[in-house]
């Protein structure tokens, strides 16, 4: 049975947020109890990204490690079904044997014979106290737990994959706007030393701008060096090595920000989040693992039966002076072994107290990440709303400083400075838009994935993806 958690109704302290404020012309709006689709990353609207994630769900080697472990798993399970049927063996032998009486007291000579034995055996081990049927739910559990080890995979997999392609765009474009910087910012170190040589201004103007100008120069390889890992990330993640692949190029504009976004209860979450379902699964097999071990303390019944022909020779193997039988019933019971059984029940019992607590924090884990990303969302939209509003009003200065400097009311090195203004307000809001982008993938991956909504949202889903990419 499942610990007893609080019973939250939302996510939130004070309720959770009905909807973002509206940026860039989208807010976002939270709609509980509304179930997640299984192929989320297509609420992005790109075929492109469906076209990664396509390959990737085909090629990745986690996955089919993933898909591996849990058919091993299965078969396991399957294995352990065994133990609920008679156990039956056959046996064939034949010895050439010198026997000597004087092992029983007779003075008799030593005899030299051959043996040959045909027999065989059945065996039924009576499942009394639930020993075995405890193994099995142990079993059991196991599959459960790489089920939904299956499941966190591909959700982790595809959450990688549409924050590395946002992370790529947001550089792509972050390069452009500092390489902008750069050739803005040369031009007012070129304009300050002509006007340090004039004597109009002190060198230490030409020094400042010098060192803004190598700190903006700075930032270019340290972007590219992200670029450049997020195509081999990007690589890895479809089953490629980076040398073999070909990133497809994308920007921020290509990606359609989700507006309805689906939030599941807390109550559903619990049984549909992956990282809980294998929280569970193990605190199931804790549990199993005590049954186990207190069978371990009690008798144990067993049902024999043995039949064998035995001959000197094969000619006389059917022979009925040969044949021999027998049928039982064993009970065998732990009398004295030094405390083991009962302390390997005791350590059975702290090992479910362990995984029950790490249950429960597993969940309230749980639901302070999604608590955290419908703040985050939130926040991100208003940090967003007045990144744009700083944009727009860097744009209307470099405008007035333009027409200014048209009709003589302002230098060229106010028309750079205003553009560099501009230029670097445009990376705020890049970096901002980006964030809200991956906000918005981790409520996804907070909510679980949205697994549950088709039978499974790999093959499935990464066939209609590919079909729609092309």
């Amino acid at each position: 049975m499942r610990p007893t958690l609080p019973p939250v109704q939302h996510y939130a302290y004070g309720g959770d947020p009905a909807a973002t404020e509206n940026a860039e012309g989208v807010a976002q709006h939270f709609m509980p109890g509304v179930t997640l689709r299984a192929d989320w990353w297509r609420l992005f609207s790109s075929a492109k990204v469906d076209a990664i994630v396509a390959e990737a769900l085909r090629n990745n080697p986690g996955i089919e490690a993933a898909e591996a472990s849990l058919r091993e798993s299965q078969d396991t399970l399957r294995s352990g079904y065994g133990i609920f049927f008679p156990q039956a063996a056959a046996d064939a032998s034949a010895t050439r044997e010198r026997y000597s009486l004087a092992k029983v007291g007779e003075a008799a000579p030593s005899s030299l014979f051959n043996l040959f034995t045909l027999s065989a055996s059945v065996s039924y081990a009576v499942d009394v106290f639930g020993g075995e049927r405890r193994l099995i739910e142990e079993l059991r559990s196991q599959v459960d737990l790489q089920r939904a080890d299956e499941e966190a995979t591909y959700l982790t997999l595809i959450a990688n994959i549409v924050n590395t392609v946002v992370a790529k765009a947001a550089y792509e474009e972050e390069i452009g706007a500092t390489q902008r910087l750069i050739e803005l910012e040369s031009e007012q170190v070129k304009i300050a030393e002509v006007q340090a040589q004039a004597g109009t201004v002190p060198y230490s103007n030409v020094l400042s701008l010098e060192s803004q100008l190598a700190s903006y120069q700075a930032t270019i390889p340290q972007l590219q060096q992200k670029l450049s890992q997020g195509d081999d990330l990007l690589a890895t993640l479809v089953g490629r090595a980076p040398a073999e692949w070909d990133p497809p190029e994308l920007t921020l504009g290509e990606l359609t920000l989700p507006s309805e976004m689906p939030v599941e209860l807390p109550s559903e979450l619990i049984s549909r989040r992956p990282d809980i379902l294998i929280a569970e699964a193990t605190a199931h097999a804790a549990s199993a693992g005590v049954g186990i071990a207190t069978a371990a303390l009690l008798p144990s019944f067993s049902l024999n039966g043995n039949y064998s022909a035995n001959a000197l020779s094969t000619g006389s193997l059917l022979s009925a002076n040969g044949r021999a039988w027998s049928v039982g019933a064993d009970v065998s019971a732990p009398l004295f072994q030094g405390g083991t059984l009962w302390y390997k029940r005791k350590a059975a019992l702290d090992n479910y107290e362990q995984a029950t607590a790490l249950y429960r924090q597993t969940v309230l884990g749980a639901f302070a990440q999604v608590a955290d990303t419908l703040r985050a969302l939130e926040h991100d939209a208003a940090a967003l709303k007045a990144e744009d509003a700083a944009l727009s009003s860097a744009e209307e200065a470099r405008k007035l400083v333009q027409d200014n400097y048209a009709a003589g009311l302002d230098t060229y090195l106010d028309v750079l400075s205003a553009d560099a203004q501009y230029h670097q307000a445009k990376i705020n809001d890049l970096q901002s838009i980006a964030v809200r982008y991956q906000d918005t993938v981790a409520l996804f991956v907070a909510l679980g994935g949205g697994w549950w909504s088709e039978p499974h949202a790999g093959a499935a889903a990464a066939a209609g993806s590919q079909n729609g990419a092309q």
